[in-house]
């Protein structure tokens, strides 16, 4: 049985796409980004990711942000389990309803001064979802939003630049 199994994996090969070329002038443009959020705050960002109903889409581009190719978590970015813990919520998804009262309250947990990001095309404007008797709509209508990153789902170097832009915002007022 064993040698069978072998024999398939030696006959067939190695069966994995390569990795994705994001070139190196996005790479570049990334660490660029991180080292400006870094300069602004001169501390460590630290980001609550709160999915408030959406498809998934967005946070596998927010998970992209911690792989080797950004590696935010190098630079001194972080994400903590903990809205009492952050600097900034990253929200994804139309609010449903069911998540209506578990954002606010995540938001209110947040010390000040907090930014809110809302990222993806749901989480800017309901997307497909809009506003119905399960959906709250965008992040909007449920709490105070300082950038949003449109897009479905939106690249994790718009992401990093709409993050960049909310902490600039911030600084200037």
């Amino acid at each position: 049985m064993i040698w069978r199994v072998l024999h398939q994996i030696g006959k067939t090969g190695i069966r994995t796409e390569a990795a994705p070329d994001i070139g190196e002038k996005a790479e570049a443009e990334a660490t660029q980004i991180q080292r400006a959020l870094l300069d602004i705050l001169g501390q460590a960002l630290t980001i609550r990711q709160v999915d408030a109903g959406s498809c998934n889409g967005c946070e596998l581009e927010i998970h992209a942000l911690g792989n080797p190719y950004y590696n935010i978590e190098g630079l001194g970015i972080k994400f903590v389990a903990s809205p009492r813990h952050a600097d900034l919520l990253l929200v994804t998804g139309p609010v449903s309803r069911n998540m209506e009262m578990a954002l606010q309250r995540t938001y209110d947990a947040t010390p000040d001064p907090k930014l809110v990001v809302a990222v993806g095309d749901c989480g800017c404007d309901g997307g497909i979802f809009g506003e119905s008797y399960a959906s709250c709509g965008k992040v909007s209508n449920v709490i105070p939003v300082d950038e949003a990153v449109a897009g479905c789902p939106p690249e994790p170097l718009e992401i990093l630049r709409g993050i960049l832009r909310a902490v600039r915002r911030r600084v200037r007022s």
